[in-house]
């Protein structure tokens, strides 16, 4: 398999430092795009059926699976093509999907969304690879934490620690897991908080009092080192 990280990380200890200092009440995920084959731990289970991303998401972080999915898994043509394993489908481009389910006043205003929902190059990914972070086999891209407000909070605070500044995340409503969640941060190196969408809500178990947090996985010594900071900080709400 294909190392992408220079730096060896202990994702079972990074996992229970996260779990401990922010109170999580399930596992931090572990999401790879992966481009071929070789990036594929060998012996790594592959998804026996067809489900959408966020569901799968669901399955790592409360089920405790491994395992990998490839195009025909994802049942959610948007999330497939926000991470980049299919073209975007007629009605997503156009903006009747989301216009058919009441998203929209107008197919135009729907139109204008999607051309801006972050996604990966179609075709760029060959396989989506889930873990729980504590039993991740393979390098991921992306670490997905789904907590309540509260959480978040401290994440935030985690996230400026070292440099300071503000927060600016970016969401629609839409395709959070996949693309806010995911994409986005795959693509711009950044965190990005969202409030979660109605899909995610419905089909994969996030809570309604929960929202969704993705961080590239560089960030992880420096999230881990600052959430143990500001969570024991004098000003920190016990």
């Amino acid at each position: 398999m294909e190392e992408s990280l220079m730096n060896k990380m202990d994702y079972k200890e990074a996992s229970a430092v996260l779990v401990r200092a922010l109170g999580l009440s399930s596992s931090p995920v572990a999401v790879r795009l992966a481009t071929g084959k070789e990036e594929i731990p060998q012996g790594m289970e592959k998804l026996d059926r067809t489900v959408r991303h966020c569901q799968m998401v669901n399955m790592a972080r409360k089920e405790g699976r491994v395992f990998y999915a490839t195009v025909e898994n994802h049942e959610c043509m948007g999330g497939a093509w926000a991470l980049g394993l299919r073209q975007i489908t007629e009605t997503l481009k156009n903006g009747q999907f989301y216009y058919k389910l009441g998203k929209f006043e107008s197919t135009a205003a729907c139109k204008r969304t999607i051309d801006r929902i972050p996604h990966v190059e179609s075709g760029a990914t060959y396989a989506t690879l889930y873990a729980p972070l504590e039993k991740a086999t393979f390098s991921p891209h992306i670490i997905l934490i789904i907590a309540e407000p509260r959480v978040m909070l401290k994440l935030a605070q985690a996230t400026l620690f070292r440099l300071g500044g503000r927060i600016n995340s970016e969401f629609s409503g839409i395709q959070s897991v996949c693309s806010d969640a995911c994409a986005q941060t795959y693509l711009t190196g950044r965190a990005n908080y969202s409030l979660g969408c109605d899909g995610s809500r419905k089909f994969s178990g996030i809570e309604d009092r929960e929202m969704v947090m993705g961080f590239p996985v560089e960030m992880l010594p420096e999230i881990i080192d600052a959430v143990q900071i500001v969570t024991a900080a004098p000003g920190s709400k016990k």
